[in-house]
């Protein structure tokens, strides 16, 4: 168990070059040890309609601690009103990628 300590934040983009750059931005700033961006259909209710797109989800590896930092980055990052930005709590994983995601994220 990892007690909350680590996180997946998620968020989406329209447009895949921009989910990469956020992706990479954020492991750059240290916010987020690792990123998958992948493509994704997305249906949600937008303007009073349901929508129905393309978008790229974009899974960051992080500590709980950075979850307001990493949080702040993406929304003032991204091109969306309302972005989806979400964390999950790991509940488990391999010591030894925990120990590289808050060796990875660690203040420098």
């Amino acid at each position: 168990m990892t007690n909350g300590e680590f996180l997946v934040v998620t968020t989406t983009h329209d447009d895949e070059a921009r989910a990469r750059e956020l992706a990479a931005a954020a492991v750059r700033e240290r916010l987020a040890a690792c990123a998958q961006v992948y493509p994704v259909r997305s249906v949600y209710w937008w303007d009073g309609e349901v929508r129905d797109g393309a978008e790229w989800r974009v899974d960051l590896k992080t500590r709980a601690a950075l979850a307001e930092r990493l949080t702040a980055f993406l929304v003032a990052q991204h091109s969306y009103d309302t972005p989806e930005v979400v964390g999950v709590p790991v509940a488990a994983g391999s010591a030894a990628y925990l120990d590289w995601v808050a060796a990875e994220t660690a203040d420098r």
